[in-house]
């Protein structure tokens, strides 16, 4: 038999201790059956929606809307019987037949056939409550059951749901405060890692920007002393290129003496005699390295025995000791000849002699 027929029965009859005791029976039922399923619709809605932001509902301070309140007893009676064949029995707020039935009996307190309606509605709605409660929907909890204490202050399930709404509230506001503080630390957690992240970049671009300027400063080092090498290069140059401008300006043969008058030096000859040989000043950046290598130096001996023209053949390691080895064969001194001689002498350096 459907709600709407049971309770359409209840209307045209009079209320009973049984059908009282009937709706207690009904509702512990009901409630029974119910309860079981709980925790599982509790947890499959909490997985479907996540969770809820917390809630302090209290029970609305008139069961019955205004709305409802104002129809007259005809409006209600017919309205509750379009309800009930709709199976709108305790819901939408404000358009349901345990509304209207309630507002009809503040109109009519002594019909039997409204109190037997409320009664068969009663367990129904003791469901739905239960319901609301474990998707965390306490507005509507609240609602189901004012109209549950406004169709019965002494229903045995009253004082038990009430605190199981306080109970469940209580209980959502410490998951959220949990979760809340999850989020919180877990917030902090990932500002921790991106401060981290940052400073291990500036680090490293640091590092990277003194290795570059470490680099450039050793490239322009290079740059300057390639440089230099350079000028030195062509100063010898210029050097060798004067004393062959000078050897070529030069007569061929000395003018012979009169032969009344002594010789002021030997008698030239052609063969090289050394008079002084200085060594090669060692130079100190290769002899502190412990350096060591050898230059080929040609040279021309002028009449007078004097160096002219000197400049660098080969040498090995090159433009080491090129300098050094030219400007000590420029102080050499040999007997006069009695032509100008170019000759070549190889010049050693080592550390250790």
């Amino acid at each position: 038999m459907s709600v709407s027929r049971t309770v359409s029965n209840r209307l045209r009859g009079q209320p009973s201790r049984r059908g009282v005791a009937r709706w207690a029976g009904s509702a512990v039922l009901l409630m029974l059956a119910f309860s079981g399923c709980k925790k599982e619709q509790a947890a499959t809605d909490t997985a479907a929606t996540g969770p809820a932001a917390p809630q302090v509902v209290a029970p609305p301070a008139q069961a019955v809307s205004a709305e409802v309140a104002a129809m007259s007893a005809d409006q209600l009676r017919e309205s509750a019987g379009k309800a009930l064949s709709e199976q709108r029995l305790y819901a939408p707020a404000a358009n349901n037949a345990m509304e209207y039935y309630l507002a009809l009996r503040d109109k009519q307190p002594s019909d039997p056939g409204v109190a037997s309606a409320l009664t068969d509605l009663m367990p129904y709605a003791l469901i739905a409550t239960e319901q609301s409660i474990a998707r965390d929907d306490f507005v509507e909890a609240q609602r189901l059951y004012a109209l549950m204490e406004k169709a019965d202050k002494e229903a045995p399930a009253l004082p038990r749901l009430k605190l199981t709404i306080a109970d469940a509230q209580a209980a959502l506001a410490q998951r959220t405060a949990a979760a809340e503080a999850q989020t919180v630390e877990e917030t902090e957690r990932q500002k921790k890692l991106e401060a981290d992240r940052v400073q291990q970049q500036q680090l490293a671009q640091q590092q990277a920007a003194q290795q570059l300027a470490t680099q450039q400063a050793a490239d322009q080092q290079a740059a300057t002393q390639r440089a230099a090498e350079q000028r030195a290069a062509e100063q010898r140059a210029a050097e060798q290129r004067a004393a062959e401008q000078r050897t070529a300006q030069q007569p061929a043969a000395a003018t012979p003496a009169p032969a009344t008058q002594a010789p002021a030096t030997p008698a030239a000859s052609s063969e090289l005699r050394a008079v002084s040989t200085p060594a090669p000043r060692y130079p100190p950046e290769a002899l502190r390295a412990g350096q060591s290598g050898e230059v080929q130096v040609e040279f021309t001996v002028a009449a007078d025995g004097s160096v002219i023209n000197a400049r660098v053949v080969r040498a090995n390691p090159p433009r080491v000791f090129d300098r050094e080895a030219v400007a000590a064969v420029r102080r050499w001194r040999f007997q006069p000849v009695s032509a100008p001689v170019t000759t070549r002498r190889t010049i050693g350096f080592n550390p250790g002699t």
